[in-house]
């Protein structure tokens, strides 16, 4: 259980000032998450990591001399926005390109992907390396679909090195793709982990058992067992990992550095108990230990867990996992003699532009503005139902998302129509806000909605409801872009059916309020339909079965959404009517 907090909305934020505020030598804060607060060479390759908090030392605790250049930090569990990663990657880069890490993840993947094509359009090269050393999370003949748990620091650590060296961006991709195809993991959980503020944990284990296999982001495991003994632990962990030798690798008289990863509440005496059978065991298959790790390393906040990773070297890897390093939370070697960054680019910061409307855009900024704080209202008065839908099959975080990604949008969309902003303006800055605050893959999708909606829109006049209606269908497309389609029990359940709707009554001739009314109605009973669905996309799609029944959390918000913008719809036109 979390106990130390002020306003749990505001975690994450706070904890990344006070990282910083302890680590000034090596990092500083920028827009985002961090980045070195000392020089690298022109010309070199920049490593940029992230994913969501609550995992430290992964991931700002990992960036330093021979490790990242930045880290781009999401709320708790969540992703960090394209928008994050874009930002940390342009304050972090050198003239030498940007290398993209982090876990496999489904938000991860469309953040990073989006700031990968947003970098490369502003001319920055960019490469990308996703980590899938968790074997429990998908069959080896679908190794390209694992997650990314404890091998995260492989990678990063092997790639931070050589881009060290001065390497080129494609070696420095090639040798972090080799060391993650040479990266296996696997774990157990003890109990679930709390989030600040919440009253449960994330899943619960019952007393004298463990979850085998279980995420680090509240995901439960694949199975369960009885508590062993120390030397038991060490025996499932590390014949689980024999079966899943990379290719071409033998055990006997192969070098391997094996990480014992506490996951928050495992204490460091309990691993090293434990270590001392994982190295027996090694030393029995013929196996030679290098460099190994013991610690917290990657981890889920409070969860009592524990993780071993064996991670298969030759004489590349190993000569770069043993190369110097010197971040906030992992130094290896000599210490290195390091410049501090001058005081322009410590203090450099980032300012949404406002792009001012016409009179008649200012005007409909004001009702988008209304529109967007009757959505916050409406999402923190369901957020718990929300996230208790959500942890039916997923990780329950959906209404706390949720309710982050409507706040910030609501206090981003007040100040820029209070700057002057147009309609368009407004969706587009709210947009950006939702994505960056909430994070994960529904802190994308709104993000992308959001931004369609407001370059349709535009800035110049009152859209009309044909106009609306267009807009509408390119928010659509945008969040069909991510690939789910109807009958995968998302929010595009909802989403497609009111497009279809409101498209229809406006063709038909229907003014704006009743044309979304008759939608707003067809996304409330698609969203209470998708109860019969089989989950087949997200995290929810592991434990499938356990959500029919239960309507996709996504689809229940996208509806209450639709409804919250029609009352101010309504309230408007009546004014107007008045």
């Amino acid at each position: 259980m979390t106990r130390l907090f002020n306003d749990p909305a505001d975690f994450a934020d706070e904890m990344v000032d006070g990282f910083v505020a302890a680590n000034r030598a090596r990092v500083r804060k920028v827009h985002g998450g961090v980045a070195r607060s000392t020089t690298s060479p022109a010309g070199t390759v920049a490593l940029v990591v992230g994913g969501g908090s609550g995992h430290y030392p992964a991931f700002g605790g990992l960036v330093g001399h021979g490790l990242a250049a930045g880290a781009a930090m999401g709320n708790l569990f969540a992703s960090p926005s394209a928008q994050q990663v874009t930002a940390v990657a342009k304050a972090s880069e050198h003239g030498g390109g940007v290398l993209l890490s982090y876990g496999n993840y489904a938000g991860d993947v469309l953040n990073f992907d989006a700031a990968a094509r947003a970098l490369e359009a502003q001319g920055i090269d960019v490469r990308t390396v996703r980590v899938t050393d968790d074997v429990a999370s998908a069959d080896r003949t679908e190794a390209h679909k694992r997650r990314g748990i404890a091998g995260d620091l492989c990678v990063f650590k092997v790639a931070g090195a050589a881009a060290e060296q001065g390497r080129t961006l494609d070696d420095v991709a090639a040798v972090a793709t080799k060391a993650n195809d040479r990266t296996r993991s696997f774990g157990v959980a003890f109990s679930g982990c709390s989030l600040p503020g919440a009253d449960e944990p994330l899943f619960t284990v019952p007393e004298g058992r463990m979850a085998i296999g279980m995420g680090i982001h509240g995901e439960r495991g694949i199975g369960e067992s009885d508590v062993p003994t120390a030397d038991g632990l060490a025996d499932l962990l590390v014949e689980r990992l024999l079966t899943e030798l990379p290719e071409g690798v033998e055990p006997r008289g192969s070098r391997v550095v094996p990480i014992l990863n506490g996951l928050g509440s495992v204490k460091y005496e309990e691993l090293f108990v434990v270590f001392g059978a994982v190295q027996r065991k090694l030393a029995a298959a013929g196996v030679e230990v290098v460099e190994p790790e013991v610690g917290e390393l990657v981890t889920s906040f409070d969860m009592a867990g524990v993780s071993l990773t064996l991670f298969w070297l030759d004489d590349e890897l190993a000569a770069l996992w043993s190369a110097p390093a010197d971040a906030p939370a992992y130094r290896k070697g000599g210490a290195v003699p390091q410049e501090p960054v001058t005081a322009d680019v410590l203090e450099a910061g980032t300012v949404v532009p406002v792009t001012a409307g016409t009179d008649e855009s200012q005007q409909s900024a004001a009702v988008v503005a209304s529109a967007i704080a009757a959505i916050r209202a409406t999402i923190a008065e369901h957020a718990d139902e929300l996230g208790r839908i959500d942890a039916v099959a997923g990780d329950g975080d959906h209404g706390i998302g949720m309710q982050r990604g409507s706040t910030a949008a609501d206090r981003a969309a007040q100040d820029a129509a209070a700057r002057g902003a147009g309609a368009g303006s407004v969706l587009a800055i709210a947009g950006d806000a939702w994505s960056d605050k909430a994070g994960g893959t529904s802190g994308a999708i709104w993000g992308a909605a959001l931004e369609a909606l407001g370059r349709v829109i535009g800035d110049e006049s009152r859209p009309t409801a044909a106009e609306v209606q267009s807009a509408v269908h390119a928010a659509t497309e945008a969040v069909l872009a991510f690939g789910a389609v109807p009958g995968d029990k998302t929010m595009v359940d909802a989403l497609v059916p009111f497009d279809d709707v409101f498209t229809a009554r406006v063709e038909a001739g229907d003014d704006l309020v009743s044309a979304w009314s008759a939608a707003s109605a067809a996304a409330s009973a698609a969203a209470d339909a998708t109860a019969d669905l089989l989950p087949r996309m997200g995290r929810a799609r592991t434990h499938g079965e356990d959500a029919v029944g239960t309507p996709d959390a996504g689809a229940i918000s996208f509806a209450l959404i639709t409804a919250a913008v029609l009352t101010t719809l309504t309230t408007t036109k009546e004014r107007q009517h008045a």
